[in-house]
């Protein structure tokens, strides 16, 4: 593998690598305001969810690489410690684009962009109509990791008040990633979208105590033929088969003459885990163990 010591890699390759390689990441389009009441909106896709108690999201304003000057949004936080941070679906995604366009200060965002600006409830900061879920903030902390070009400045957020349209909600009043179609940034000019075929789901081990990947014979454990997330599946089951159940799938003729070619049994046991039968799976895998 190629070593790279951060410290003597050009800021703008760096900034390439990571943003390639940590991604995709959600983006936060923040809405500030100055002390004479001048609006600015800007995306951010150094962002996440830290907690609930208290809910607390954090976006970093980077300083920038070319001159270490600071973004509109970082001043004007410093001057009113309030933000409206929106999530960012697909149908907004080419305006929000377009608000990242570094214009002059004192420019507004919304009207370059397009979008509709609304009054917040609880903070002094605009909201934009067009997207379906609103955190008016309240910042809670600015954190300055080190001042010089590129760096990060870590803006501590507390959620007061959220605005959420119920047309991307589920039956059961959970958001649906269908609907509300978020999108996310990835390096370059690449994004990511929640809608559709990208998404899967992977239960969590939380109420389950699978028996991990070292319970697995070695047969398994080591097959050229199987895959990291083949195993990691398998190593989720609760048990192995017992000789019983391996005994009454050995009496098929078809999977007797799978058992005699170990390519061929890995290769019909993959596709029963990509069926969702990860079990049944486990069980022709078992059958040269017996």
């Amino acid at each position: 593998m190629k070593q790279i010591n951060p410290e003597e890699y050009a800021n703008p390759e760096l900034l390439k690598l990571l943003q390639g390689g940590v991604a995709p990441r959600p983006i936060a389009l923040a809405s500030t305001i100055n002390k004479e009441g001048r609006p600015n909106l800007s995306p951010f896709s150094f962002y996440n969810l830290f907690g609930i108690n208290p809910t607390t999201l954090i976006f970093s304003p980077a300083r920038r690489g070319r001159d270490n000057t600071t973004k509109h949004t970082l001043d004007n936080l410093k001057e009113v410690p309030e933000v409206v941070i929106h999530a960012v679906s697909y149908p907004m995604v080419h305006q929000v684009s377009l608000s990242s366009t570094e214009y002059p200060k004192g420019v507004n965002e919304f009207e370059k962009a397009g979008f509709t600006a609304i009054d917040s409830l609880k903070v002094k900061p605009l909201r934009v109509k067009e997207s379906p879920l609103h955190f008016e903030c309240r910042v809670r902390e600015i954190i300055e990791t080190s001042g010089k070009p590129g760096s990060g400045n870590l803006v501590i957020c507390e959620i007061v008040h959220i605005h959420l349209d119920e047309n991307i909600l589920d039956s059961k009043g959970n958001i649906d990633p269908d609907k509300i179609d978020l999108v996310a940034r990835m390096g370059g000019d690449y994004y990511a979208r929640t809608n559709g075929a990208a998404k899967f789901t992977i239960p969590k081990p939380l109420t389950t105590l699978g028996i991990g990947v070292d319970s697995l014979p070695a047969s398994i454990r080591l097959s050229p033929y199987l895959s990291g997330n083949d195993l990691g599946q398998l190593g989720n089951v609760e048990q192995l088969p017992g000789s019983d159940e391996i005994k009454k799938l050995k009496e098929q003729d078809e999977l007797q003459k799978l058992a005699m070619d170990t390519k061929a049994l890995h290769t019909y046991a993959k596709s029963l885990i990509a069926a969702g039968d990860v079990y049944g799976a486990l069980i022709v895998l078992m059958l040269v163990e017996s």
